[in-house]
């Protein structure tokens, strides 16, 4: 886990390279997930990789069981990455996460297919509620334009055979 408490010294900076994970369902239905710390902001699965020899997908497994308690890789999950990658600015209430002078962050995609809309356990320091939603209103409730994009592809995308 990436910490920015403590003397500058022992201070360690998000790195700029993130994954955004859509949660779906065959049938489109999409999980977001409220903002702890932004009540309104309603958005995917996204974080930042904790290293550089973190793979991107090994950040989507592990962000997804952080903020949702799935396993990404269990039977009947599909963890299909989308090949994509947004290059984005970072919001100025979130830069102090950053190195000083890190102002953009590149966001690869992923979906993960589950048979059905499933009971998920939400980190409460992270997030606040979440909700099931077609595909069409997920990307309207999402604060974020890159993920309301990327939910916006999903019938295309999603429809990719699993892996």
């Amino acid at each position: 886990m990436v910490s920015n408490f403590g003397p500058p010294e022992n201070r360690r900076f998000k790195l700029p390279q993130s994954v955004l994970v859509v949660i779906h369902t065959p049938a489109l239905e999409v999980l977001l997930i409220e903002r702890a710390d932004a009540p309104g902001f309603w958005q995917s699965v996204t974080g930042s990789k904790d290293t550089d020899g973190e793979s991107f997908r090994a950040a989507a497994v592990r962000e997804v069981r952080e903020e949702t308690g799935l396993d990404a890789q269990a039977p009947g999950h599909h963890l299909i990455d989308w090949e994509l990658e947004n290059v984005y600015e970072i919001y100025p209430q979130w830069l102090h996460r950053y190195a000083p002078g890190v102002t953009h962050n590149t966001e690869h995609l992923f979906g993960l297919r589950v048979p059905a809309p499933v009971p998920v356990r939400l980190n409460p320091r992270e997030h606040r509620a979440q909700v099931w939603l077609p595909w069409a209103e997920a990307a309207d409730r999402c604060f974020s334009p890159s993920n309301a994009e990327a939910i916006s592809w999903l019938p295309r995308l999603g429809a990719r055979p699993a892996p």
